[in-house]
Protein backbone atom coordinates (compact mmCIF):
# COMPACT_ATOMS: atom_id res chain seq x y z
CA UNK A 1 0.00 0.00 0.00
CA UNK A 2 1.61 3.48 -0.78
CA UNK A 3 2.03 6.02 1.76
CA UNK A 4 0.19 8.99 1.35
CA UNK A 5 3.10 11.59 0.69
CA UNK A 6 3.20 15.07 2.34
CA UNK A 7 2.29 18.27 0.47
CA UNK A 8 4.21 21.82 1.44
CA UNK A 9 1.28 23.02 3.80
CA UNK A 10 1.94 20.40 5.73
CA UNK A 11 5.50 20.33 5.92
CA UNK A 12 5.82 24.15 6.49
CA UNK A 13 3.41 23.54 9.24
CA UNK A 14 5.45 21.05 10.83
CA UNK A 15 8.40 23.19 10.67
CA UNK A 16 7.01 25.97 11.86
CA UNK A 17 5.60 23.78 15.17
CA UNK A 18 9.30 22.77 15.68
CA UNK A 19 11.37 25.69 15.22
CA UNK A 20 8.71 28.80 16.80
CA UNK A 21 7.87 29.87 19.84
CA UNK A 22 5.96 33.18 21.57
CA UNK A 23 8.96 33.01 24.21
CA UNK A 24 11.14 33.52 21.22
CA UNK A 25 9.12 36.80 20.51
CA UNK A 26 9.26 37.83 23.80
CA UNK A 27 12.85 37.57 24.61
CA UNK A 28 14.12 39.55 21.32
CA UNK A 29 12.00 42.18 22.07
CA UNK A 30 13.52 42.61 25.63
CA UNK A 31 16.81 42.92 24.15
CA UNK A 32 16.23 45.12 21.57
CA UNK A 33 12.53 46.74 21.48
CA UNK A 34 10.97 47.49 18.37
CA UNK A 35 14.71 47.85 16.55
CA UNK A 36 13.97 44.24 16.31
CA UNK A 37 11.53 44.36 13.36
CA UNK A 38 14.57 44.91 11.27
CA UNK A 39 16.59 42.38 12.92
CA UNK A 40 13.91 39.69 12.03
CA UNK A 41 14.29 40.90 8.66
CA UNK A 42 17.69 40.65 8.47
CA UNK A 43 18.29 36.94 9.97
CA UNK A 44 15.51 35.15 8.22
CA UNK A 45 16.51 36.71 4.71
CA UNK A 46 19.93 36.00 5.06
CA UNK A 47 20.09 33.03 7.54
CA UNK A 48 17.02 31.21 8.34
CA UNK A 49 16.08 30.67 4.83
CA UNK A 50 19.19 29.43 3.46
CA UNK A 51 20.11 27.05 6.58
CA UNK A 52 16.13 25.59 5.88
CA UNK A 53 17.17 25.10 2.46
CA UNK A 54 20.80 23.44 3.16
CA UNK A 55 18.83 21.01 6.02
CA UNK A 56 16.36 20.63 2.73
CA UNK A 57 18.74 19.52 0.27
CA UNK A 58 20.91 17.39 2.91
CA UNK A 59 17.78 15.84 4.11
CA UNK A 60 17.15 14.39 0.19
CA UNK A 61 21.01 12.89 -0.14
CA UNK A 62 21.00 11.41 3.19
CA UNK A 63 17.15 10.30 2.89
CA UNK A 64 18.25 6.85 4.37
CA UNK A 65 20.07 8.00 7.31
CA UNK A 66 18.36 8.17 10.44
CA UNK A 67 20.74 9.81 12.68
CA UNK A 68 20.26 13.81 11.47
CA UNK A 69 23.06 15.84 11.27
CA UNK A 70 25.96 13.24 13.17
CA UNK A 71 25.35 10.57 9.97
CA UNK A 72 25.69 13.72 7.49
CA UNK A 73 28.94 14.88 9.28
CA UNK A 74 30.04 10.62 9.17
CA UNK A 75 28.98 10.72 5.52
CA UNK A 76 31.09 13.88 4.73
CA UNK A 77 33.94 13.69 6.93
CA UNK A 78 34.45 10.70 9.01
CA UNK A 79 33.17 8.33 12.15
CA UNK A 80 35.39 10.54 14.32
CA UNK A 81 34.01 14.00 13.58
CA UNK A 82 30.47 12.21 13.49
CA UNK A 83 30.94 11.41 17.02
CA UNK A 84 31.72 14.96 18.25
CA UNK A 85 28.95 16.30 15.76
CA UNK A 86 26.91 13.76 18.09
CA UNK A 87 28.31 14.89 21.16
CA UNK A 88 27.41 18.08 20.84
CA UNK A 89 24.05 17.71 19.82
CA UNK A 90 23.18 16.06 23.66
CA UNK A 91 25.87 18.25 25.56
CA UNK A 92 24.42 21.53 24.35
CA UNK A 93 20.93 20.13 26.15
CA UNK A 94 23.28 20.54 29.49
CA UNK A 95 22.07 24.25 29.94
CA UNK A 96 18.45 23.34 28.68
CA UNK A 97 17.86 21.06 31.20
CA UNK A 98 19.34 23.38 33.91
CA UNK A 99 16.58 26.31 32.78
CA UNK A 100 13.73 24.13 32.19
CA UNK A 101 12.69 23.17 36.28
CA UNK A 102 13.46 27.26 36.48
CA UNK A 103 11.06 28.12 33.70
CA UNK A 104 8.51 25.88 34.94
CA UNK A 105 8.42 27.02 38.59
CA UNK A 106 8.01 30.63 37.04
CA UNK A 107 5.00 29.55 35.30
CA UNK A 108 3.84 27.79 38.57
CA UNK A 109 4.01 31.35 40.56
CA UNK A 110 1.63 32.87 38.06
CA UNK A 111 -0.77 29.93 38.32
CA UNK A 112 -1.00 30.62 41.94
CA UNK A 113 -0.10 33.72 43.18
CA UNK A 114 -0.70 35.61 39.43
CA UNK A 115 2.13 37.82 39.79
CA UNK A 116 6.11 37.67 39.08
CA UNK A 117 7.14 39.11 42.12
CA UNK A 118 7.82 35.72 44.18
CA UNK A 119 10.38 34.17 42.26
CA UNK A 120 12.05 37.77 42.21
CA UNK A 121 12.03 37.46 45.77
CA UNK A 122 13.82 34.27 46.59
CA UNK A 123 17.35 34.00 47.61
CA UNK A 124 19.35 33.06 44.51
CA UNK A 125 20.80 29.26 46.38
CA UNK A 126 17.44 28.37 47.88
CA UNK A 127 15.36 29.02 44.88
CA UNK A 128 18.31 26.98 42.95
CA UNK A 129 18.21 24.39 45.17
CA UNK A 130 14.06 23.40 45.07
CA UNK A 131 15.18 23.74 41.13
CA UNK A 132 17.67 21.32 41.19
CA UNK A 133 15.75 18.81 43.73
CA UNK A 134 12.92 19.53 40.51
CA UNK A 135 15.25 18.03 38.14
CA UNK A 136 16.48 15.35 40.32
CA UNK A 137 13.10 14.22 40.48
CA UNK A 138 11.91 14.36 36.60
CA UNK A 139 15.10 12.45 36.02
CA UNK A 140 14.83 9.97 38.29
CA UNK A 141 10.91 9.53 37.20
CA UNK A 142 12.86 9.40 33.55
CA UNK A 143 15.32 6.74 35.03
CA UNK A 144 12.17 4.42 35.77
CA UNK A 145 10.68 4.61 32.09
CA UNK A 146 7.59 6.74 33.19
CA UNK A 147 7.34 9.17 30.28
CA UNK A 148 3.30 9.84 30.32
CA UNK A 149 4.28 13.78 30.77
CA UNK A 150 5.69 13.89 27.86
CA UNK A 151 2.26 13.07 25.58
CA UNK A 152 0.98 15.79 28.29
CA UNK A 153 3.20 17.93 27.95
CA UNK A 154 3.18 17.67 23.31
CA UNK A 155 -1.00 18.69 24.27
CA UNK A 156 0.08 21.66 26.38
CA UNK A 157 3.05 22.54 23.87
CA UNK A 158 0.25 22.55 21.10
CA UNK A 159 -1.76 25.01 23.07
CA UNK A 160 0.79 27.36 23.55
CA UNK A 161 1.64 27.52 20.61
CA UNK A 162 -1.76 28.19 19.33
CA UNK A 163 -2.42 30.52 22.40
CA UNK A 164 0.86 32.32 20.73
CA UNK A 165 -1.12 33.06 17.89
CA UNK A 166 -4.08 34.02 19.42
CA UNK A 167 -2.15 36.73 21.21
CA UNK A 168 -0.59 38.42 18.27
CA UNK A 169 -3.53 38.58 16.19
CA UNK A 170 -5.58 39.85 19.39
CA UNK A 171 -2.81 42.42 20.15
CA UNK A 172 -2.52 43.83 17.00
CA UNK A 173 -5.93 44.54 16.99
CA UNK A 174 -6.67 45.66 20.34
CA UNK A 175 -5.93 49.23 19.42
CA UNK A 176 -9.14 48.85 16.86
CA UNK A 177 -11.42 46.84 18.43
CA UNK A 178 -11.37 48.01 22.33
CA UNK A 179 -9.70 51.11 21.40
CA UNK A 180 -6.50 49.92 23.45
CA UNK A 181 -3.78 52.95 24.14
CA UNK A 182 0.30 52.11 22.67
CA UNK A 183 2.22 51.80 25.39
CA UNK A 184 5.46 52.87 22.86
CA UNK A 185 4.45 56.49 21.79
CA UNK A 186 7.00 57.22 19.15
CA UNK A 187 6.44 54.82 16.06
CA UNK A 188 8.72 56.28 13.61
CA UNK A 189 11.37 54.82 11.48
CA UNK A 190 13.82 56.04 13.98
CA UNK A 191 12.05 53.59 16.66
CA UNK A 192 12.78 50.77 14.36
CA UNK A 193 16.56 51.46 13.06
CA UNK A 194 18.87 49.43 14.72
CA UNK A 195 22.55 50.70 16.17
CA UNK A 196 24.82 48.57 14.89
CA UNK A 197 27.16 48.52 18.05
CA UNK A 198 28.82 46.49 20.15
CA UNK A 199 25.96 45.84 22.70
CA UNK A 200 23.53 44.76 19.50
CA UNK A 201 26.06 42.36 18.40
CA UNK A 202 25.74 40.55 21.66
CA UNK A 203 22.06 40.46 21.19
CA UNK A 204 22.46 38.46 17.66
CA UNK A 205 23.01 35.11 19.30
CA UNK A 206 19.37 35.15 21.23
CA UNK A 207 17.97 35.39 17.38
CA UNK A 208 19.99 32.71 15.94
CA UNK A 209 18.85 30.29 18.98
CA UNK A 210 15.13 31.63 18.00
CA UNK A 211 15.20 30.26 14.52
CA UNK A 212 17.51 27.35 14.59
CA UNK A 213 16.44 23.76 15.00
CA UNK A 214 14.97 22.68 11.22
CA UNK A 215 17.30 19.98 10.74
CA UNK A 216 14.81 17.96 13.07
CA UNK A 217 12.12 18.64 10.25
CA UNK A 218 14.99 16.77 7.53
CA UNK A 219 14.07 13.15 7.81
CA UNK A 220 10.72 13.75 6.25
CA UNK A 221 12.24 14.97 2.73
CA UNK A 222 11.81 11.79 1.00
CA UNK A 223 7.65 11.49 2.50
CA UNK A 224 7.21 14.88 0.62
CA UNK A 225 5.69 14.52 -2.52
CA UNK A 226 7.44 15.92 -5.85
CA UNK A 227 10.32 17.33 -3.16
CA UNK A 228 12.51 19.05 -6.04
CA UNK A 229 9.63 21.50 -5.88
CA UNK A 230 7.44 20.91 -2.54
CA UNK A 231 10.26 20.65 -0.52
CA UNK A 232 11.55 24.15 -1.00
CA UNK A 233 8.39 25.45 -1.01
CA UNK A 234 7.53 24.78 1.93
CA UNK A 235 10.75 26.01 3.34
CA UNK A 236 9.77 29.60 1.78
CA UNK A 237 6.38 29.28 3.39
CA UNK A 238 7.69 28.62 6.81
CA UNK A 239 10.50 31.01 6.90
CA UNK A 240 7.80 33.73 5.68
CA UNK A 241 5.17 32.09 8.45
CA UNK A 242 8.29 32.42 11.06
CA UNK A 243 8.50 35.97 9.45
CA UNK A 244 5.06 37.35 9.74
CA UNK A 245 4.96 35.35 13.37
CA UNK A 246 8.05 37.86 14.22
CA UNK A 247 7.26 40.68 12.46
CA UNK A 248 3.43 40.88 14.04
CA UNK A 249 5.10 39.62 17.25
CA UNK A 250 7.11 42.38 17.65
CA UNK A 251 4.83 44.84 16.68
CA UNK A 252 2.47 43.46 19.51
CA UNK A 253 4.91 43.93 22.11
CA UNK A 254 5.60 47.20 21.30
CA UNK A 255 1.35 48.38 22.05
CA UNK A 256 1.83 46.35 25.34
CA UNK A 257 5.35 48.10 26.47
CA UNK A 258 7.27 51.00 25.79
CA UNK A 259 9.70 49.92 23.39
CA UNK A 260 11.98 52.97 25.13
CA UNK A 261 11.55 51.90 28.63
CA UNK A 262 11.67 47.80 28.56
CA UNK A 263 10.51 46.21 32.11
CA UNK A 264 13.83 44.58 33.07
CA UNK A 265 12.46 41.07 34.27
CA UNK A 266 10.60 41.13 30.34
CA UNK A 267 12.25 37.90 29.73
CA UNK A 268 10.84 35.97 33.48
CA UNK A 269 7.76 37.66 33.00
CA UNK A 270 6.85 38.81 30.02
CA UNK A 271 4.83 36.06 28.16
CA UNK A 272 2.76 36.15 31.60
CA UNK A 273 2.06 39.98 31.35
CA UNK A 274 1.42 39.64 27.73
CA UNK A 275 -1.49 37.00 28.44
CA UNK A 276 -2.64 39.04 31.63
CA UNK A 277 -2.88 42.65 29.73
CA UNK A 278 -4.20 40.53 27.01
CA UNK A 279 -7.09 39.69 29.40
CA UNK A 280 -7.67 43.05 30.61
CA UNK A 281 -7.93 44.88 27.29
CA UNK A 282 -10.84 42.05 26.67
CA UNK A 283 -12.68 41.70 29.67
CA UNK A 284 -11.39 38.20 31.24
CA UNK A 285 -9.49 39.37 33.66
CA UNK A 286 -6.85 37.02 34.53
CA UNK A 287 -8.23 33.91 32.95
CA UNK A 288 -5.82 34.07 29.97
CA UNK A 289 -2.95 34.40 31.38
CA UNK A 290 -3.06 31.16 34.26
CA UNK A 291 -4.47 29.04 31.00
CA UNK A 292 -1.16 30.25 29.60
CA UNK A 293 0.51 29.50 32.53
CA UNK A 294 -0.76 26.27 33.14
CA UNK A 295 0.46 25.05 29.57
CA UNK A 296 3.74 26.52 29.71
CA UNK A 297 4.26 24.84 33.49
CA UNK A 298 3.32 21.27 31.88
CA UNK A 299 5.05 22.30 28.35
CA UNK A 300 8.30 22.74 30.38
CA UNK A 301 8.59 19.75 32.13
CA UNK A 302 8.05 17.63 29.06
CA UNK A 303 10.51 19.53 27.31
CA UNK A 304 12.86 18.45 30.43
CA UNK A 305 11.67 15.08 30.52
CA UNK A 306 12.17 14.82 26.53
CA UNK A 307 15.79 16.46 26.70
CA UNK A 308 16.71 14.37 29.56
CA UNK A 309 16.11 11.00 27.51
CA UNK A 310 16.14 11.93 23.83
CA UNK A 311 19.47 13.43 22.85
CA UNK A 312 21.11 10.67 25.47
CA UNK A 313 19.72 8.04 23.83
CA UNK A 314 20.67 9.24 20.54
CA UNK A 315 24.45 9.71 20.64
CA UNK A 316 24.26 6.38 22.93
CA UNK A 317 22.11 4.47 19.68
CA UNK A 318 23.61 5.95 17.01
CA UNK A 319 27.83 6.71 18.40
CA UNK A 320 30.60 4.45 17.10
CA UNK A 321 31.59 2.28 19.60
CA UNK A 322 35.09 3.13 19.32
CA UNK A 323 34.80 6.51 20.99
CA UNK A 324 31.71 5.73 23.30
CA UNK A 325 32.60 3.98 26.52
CA UNK A 326 30.99 0.70 26.91
CA UNK A 327 30.33 1.39 30.69
CA UNK A 328 28.63 4.67 28.94
CA UNK A 329 25.89 2.65 27.43
CA UNK A 330 25.03 0.27 30.45
CA UNK A 331 20.93 0.12 30.92
CA UNK A 332 18.80 -0.07 33.50
CA UNK A 333 15.70 -2.64 33.64
CA UNK A 334 13.55 0.26 31.93
CA UNK A 335 15.94 0.60 29.40
CA UNK A 336 17.31 3.81 31.05
CA UNK A 337 20.74 4.76 30.51
CA UNK A 338 21.90 4.95 33.85
CA UNK A 339 25.54 5.88 33.64
CA UNK A 340 24.75 8.97 31.34
CA UNK A 341 22.20 9.52 33.20
CA UNK A 342 24.14 10.31 36.20
CA UNK A 343 26.70 12.29 34.22
CA UNK A 344 23.89 14.60 32.82
CA UNK A 345 23.21 15.15 37.11
CA UNK A 346 26.81 15.92 37.63
CA UNK A 347 27.00 18.05 35.10
CA UNK A 348 23.47 19.49 35.51
CA UNK A 349 24.02 20.46 39.19
CA UNK A 350 26.93 22.16 38.57
CA UNK A 351 25.06 24.58 36.48
CA UNK A 352 22.18 25.21 38.66
CA UNK A 353 24.02 25.93 41.11
CA UNK A 354 27.39 27.43 40.92
CA UNK A 355 25.87 30.75 39.09
CA UNK A 356 23.56 31.22 42.29
CA UNK A 357 26.91 31.70 44.31
CA UNK A 358 27.99 34.74 42.56
CA UNK A 359 24.83 36.16 40.28
CA UNK A 360 23.07 38.48 42.62
CA UNK A 361 19.21 38.36 42.10
CA UNK A 362 16.95 35.68 40.59
CA UNK A 363 15.83 37.75 37.48
CA UNK A 364 19.72 38.65 36.11
CA UNK A 365 20.08 34.54 37.03
CA UNK A 366 17.37 33.55 35.05
CA UNK A 367 18.34 36.06 32.47
CA UNK A 368 22.20 34.41 32.85
CA UNK A 369 20.55 31.55 31.80
CA UNK A 370 18.32 32.28 29.30
CA UNK A 371 21.43 34.16 27.74
CA UNK A 372 23.57 31.08 28.55
CA UNK A 373 21.55 28.78 26.31
CA UNK A 374 21.71 31.28 23.35
CA UNK A 375 25.17 30.79 23.29
CA UNK A 376 25.44 26.98 23.84
CA UNK A 377 22.68 25.88 21.84
CA UNK A 378 23.62 26.91 17.97
CA UNK A 379 26.55 25.10 18.47
CA UNK A 380 25.11 22.38 17.40
CA UNK A 381 24.08 24.11 14.45
CA UNK A 382 27.38 24.63 13.46
CA UNK A 383 27.75 21.29 12.15
CA UNK A 384 24.32 21.75 9.90
CA UNK A 385 26.78 24.19 8.29
CA UNK A 386 29.95 21.80 8.09
CA UNK A 387 28.21 19.01 6.61
CA UNK A 388 26.97 21.27 3.89
CA UNK A 389 30.47 22.45 3.61
CA UNK A 390 31.26 19.03 3.26
CA UNK A 391 29.06 17.95 1.13
CA UNK A 392 29.31 20.88 -1.36
CA UNK A 393 32.76 21.63 -1.54
CA UNK A 394 34.68 18.37 -1.51
CA UNK A 395 35.48 16.47 -4.30
CA UNK A 396 35.47 13.12 -2.76
CA UNK A 397 31.67 13.78 -2.04
CA UNK A 398 30.49 14.67 -5.75
CA UNK A 399 28.87 11.24 -6.18
CA UNK A 400 26.61 11.76 -2.84
CA UNK A 401 25.20 14.56 -4.82
CA UNK A 402 23.50 11.91 -7.43
CA UNK A 403 21.15 10.67 -4.79
CA UNK A 404 20.07 14.53 -3.98
CA UNK A 405 15.75 15.12 -5.11
CA UNK A 406 16.79 18.95 -4.09
CA UNK A 407 19.30 20.84 -4.67
CA UNK A 408 19.63 24.59 -3.27
CA UNK A 409 21.90 26.04 -5.09
CA UNK A 410 23.31 24.35 -8.18
CA UNK A 411 27.21 26.16 -8.21
CA UNK A 412 29.11 23.78 -5.94
CA UNK A 413 31.00 27.09 -5.47
CA UNK A 414 28.52 29.47 -4.59
CA UNK A 415 26.68 26.84 -2.48
CA UNK A 416 29.63 26.32 -0.38
CA UNK A 417 29.93 30.33 0.18
CA UNK A 418 26.45 30.30 1.34
CA UNK A 419 27.71 27.26 4.55
CA UNK A 420 30.58 29.37 5.08
CA UNK A 421 28.43 32.42 5.38
CA UNK A 422 26.00 30.86 7.55
CA UNK A 423 28.86 28.44 9.75
CA UNK A 424 30.65 32.25 10.18
CA UNK A 425 27.44 34.06 11.22
CA UNK A 426 26.58 31.51 14.20
CA UNK A 427 29.82 31.57 15.12
CA UNK A 428 30.42 35.33 15.28
CA UNK A 429 26.91 35.21 17.32
CA UNK A 430 27.69 32.88 19.70
CA UNK A 431 31.05 34.46 20.74
CA UNK A 432 29.55 37.89 20.80
CA UNK A 433 26.74 36.34 23.05
CA UNK A 434 29.58 35.66 25.64
CA UNK A 435 29.49 39.14 27.28
CA UNK A 436 27.21 39.76 29.97
CA UNK A 437 24.17 42.21 29.25
CA UNK A 438 22.58 44.43 31.64
CA UNK A 439 25.30 44.73 34.28
CA UNK A 440 27.83 47.08 34.68
CA UNK A 441 31.18 46.22 32.67
CA UNK A 442 34.10 44.71 34.48
CA UNK A 443 32.28 44.49 38.41
CA UNK A 444 32.45 41.86 39.53
CA UNK A 445 28.59 40.18 38.60
CA UNK A 446 30.35 41.08 35.24
CA UNK A 447 33.27 39.12 35.39
CA UNK A 448 31.42 35.91 37.11
CA UNK A 449 29.24 35.67 33.93
CA UNK A 450 32.11 36.17 31.42
CA UNK A 451 33.81 33.37 33.23
CA UNK A 452 30.76 31.25 33.36
CA UNK A 453 30.05 31.90 29.59
CA UNK A 454 33.57 30.82 28.56
CA UNK A 455 33.99 28.16 30.59
CA UNK A 456 30.56 26.49 30.31
CA UNK A 457 30.78 25.17 26.82
CA UNK A 458 34.67 24.66 26.49
CA UNK A 459 34.28 22.49 29.37
CA UNK A 460 30.96 20.67 28.10
CA UNK A 461 32.77 20.44 24.44
CA UNK A 462 36.02 19.30 25.90
CA UNK A 463 34.33 16.54 27.88
CA UNK A 464 34.17 14.96 24.31
CA UNK A 465 37.25 14.06 23.99
CA UNK A 466 37.73 12.90 27.07
CA UNK A 467 34.99 9.68 26.10
CA UNK A 468 37.09 8.15 23.40
CA UNK A 469 40.05 7.82 25.68
CA UNK A 470 38.39 5.65 27.95
CA UNK A 471 36.49 3.83 25.18
CA UNK A 472 40.35 3.28 23.49
CA UNK A 473 41.32 1.75 27.04
CA UNK A 474 38.29 -0.38 27.45
CA UNK A 475 38.61 -1.79 23.87
CA UNK A 476 41.98 -3.34 24.49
Amino acid sequence: METKKLNWRTLAMMGFTVVWGFGNVVNNYANQGLTVVISWLLILTFYFLPYALMVGEMGSVFENKGGGVSSWIGSTYGPMIAYLAGWTYWVVHIPYLAQKPQGALVALSWVFFQNGDVIKSFNPLILQSIVLAIFLFFLWLSSKGINSLKKIGALAGTSMFFMGILYILLTVAAPSIVGANSATTDWSLNTFLPKFDFAYFTTLSMLVFAVGGCEKISPYVKEVDNPNKNFPKGMIILAASVGVSALLGSLAMGIMFNSGNIPADLKMNGQYYAFKLLGEYYGLGNTLMVLYAIANTLGQISALMFSIDAPLKMLIGEGDRNFIPQSFTKTNEYGAPINGYKLTAILVGILIIIPALGIGDMNNLYNWLLDLNSIVMPLRYLWVFLAYIGLRGFIKNKGLMEKATFKFIASDKAATLVGIWCFLFTAFACLMGIFPKNVETLSSEWIFQISLNILTPIVLIGLGFILPRIAKKQNL
